[in-house]
């Protein structure tokens, strides 16, 4: 069974780095694609970033613009998002998502197993 618990989040200034982590407590995690997702306060979820099972392809969204970075070690069942230069507008709570499926994929319908999320606030 695949659940997954983010970390990481917290209260930050502009300009500020984090590191989320996302750890899924199942057995499949390395057949899996795993993503990002976010949702800001009043706004629909939408996706951040996506990774491979291999860790070879990964998916951003345009707006990120180089500022985050997704990776994953497999032989610690984690997927990590890096965000460097925050702004206020990256203020959010970020879910990561597993789906069962090898292929990395932006479409938030395509992924099976949600995490609680953790909240990430960035002040100007």
């Amino acid at each position: 069974q695949v659940q997954l618990e983010e970390s990481g989040g917290g209260l930050v200034q502009a300009g500020d780095s984090l590191r989320l982590s996302c750890t899924d407590s199942g057995r499949t995690f390395s057949s899996q694609t795993m993503g990002w997702f976010r949702q800001a306060p009043g706004k629909e979820r939408e996706f951040v970033a996506t990774i491979s099972a291999s860790g070879i392809t990964t998916y951003y969204t345009d707006s990120m613009n180089g500022r985050f970075t997704i990776a994953r070690n497999n032989a610690k069942n984690t997927v990590y998002l890096q965000m460097n230069s925050l702004k206020v507008e990256d203020t959010a709570v970020y879910s990561c998502a597993a789906r069962r499926s090898p292929w990395a994929t932006r479409r938030q319908s395509e992924f099976d197993y949600w995490g609680q999320g953790t909240r990430v606030t960035v002040s100007s």
